[in-house]
C-alpha cells in the first residue's frame, strides 16, 4: 500500500553509525559505570532485543539521559566521520517527489541529525522530533502523526532495532525494519515488523505503492 507519512529512525537506519557508537561504548561504560563489552559480546548482543541489551549491560534507567547527552556531544564532535548509507539521498528525494511526508524520530539530537544529513537532505524532512529516550519513541510517534494530520493507517515507521518495532506497534502504526543496522535480521523478524527490508532500494517501491 502507499503511505502518506514515513517516520525514519536515524542511527543505523539512514546513518551508518552503529560501529561508531559501539567503539565509544566502553569509554561511556567507564565514565558512567556500567558493564564493558568485548567484541564477542557485541556480536552476541546484536542478536538480542533492545531491552535485553540494556539489561545485559546493567544500565539503570536513571543514567540513560546522562549517557544520551554524553553521546550527543561526542557525535557533534565527530559528525563528519559518520556517513549516510548508500542510497539514502535517492530514497529521501524519491519519497519527497511523490508527495510523501517525511519525519525523523531519533534518540540523537536534531542538530546532529541535520549536520550528518547535510542541508539539502535535511530540508526534505517535514518533521523532526529528536532526543527520544531509549524506549520513549511511542509518544513521539503519536505527536508526529498529529502534526502531520494523517491517519494511523497511512503511516509507517522504519528503524533498525527491536525497540522501533515495539514503539510502532504501541502507536498503532505499521513498522519497517532494516537489516543493515544494529540488530541482526533474525531478531528483527522475531518481532514481526510489517515489512522487513533487505536493501535500501526496497523501501521506496514498498512504501510509495
Amino acid at each position: 500500500m502507499a503511505y502518506r507519512l514515513v517516520i525514519f529512525d536515524f542511527d543505523g537506519t539512514l546513518a551508518d553509525s552503529a560501529d561508531w557508537f559501539i567503539s565509544m561504548t566502553n569509554g561511556a561504560a567507564d565514565r558512567f559505570r556500567f558493564r564493558r563489552i568485548t567484541d564477542e559480546e557485541v556480536a552476541m548482543l546484536r542478536g538480542r532485543s533492545s531491552r535485553e541489551v540494556v539489561a545485559y549491560m546493567g544500565v539503570p534507567a536513571w543514567k540513560m539521559p546522562l549517557i544520551a547527552r554524553y553521546a550527543h556531544k561526542l557525535v557533534a564532535q565527530h559528525a563528519s566521520k559518520i556517513p549516510l548509507f548508500p542510497g539514502v539521498s535517492e530514497l529521501l528525494k524519491g519519497l519527497s517527489e511523490r508527495g510523501i511526508k517525511l519525519a525523523l524520530v531519533s534518540s540523537n539530537s536534531e542538530a546532529n541529525v541535520r549536520a550528518i544529513l547535510g542541508p539539502d537532505l535535511a530540508g526534505l524532512v517535514d518533521i523532526y522530533d529528536c532526543g527520544a529516550s531509549v524506549f520513549g519513541k511511542t509518544r513521539k510517534f503519536r505527536a508526529v502523526i498529529r502534526r502531520a494530520k494523517v491517519g494511523k493507517g497511512e503511516v509507517i515507521s522504519i528503524g533498525d532495532e527491536t525497540r522501533d518495532i515495539e514503539a510502532a506497534s504501541k502507536a498503532g502504526i505499521a513498522s519497517g525494519a532494516v537489516t543493515w543496522g544494529y540488530a541482526r535480521p533474525e531478531i528483527l523478524a522475531e518481532h514481526r515488523p510489517t515489512i522487513l527490508f533487505g536493501a535500501m532500494g526496497d523501501i521506496l517501491p514498498a512504501v510509495a505503492g
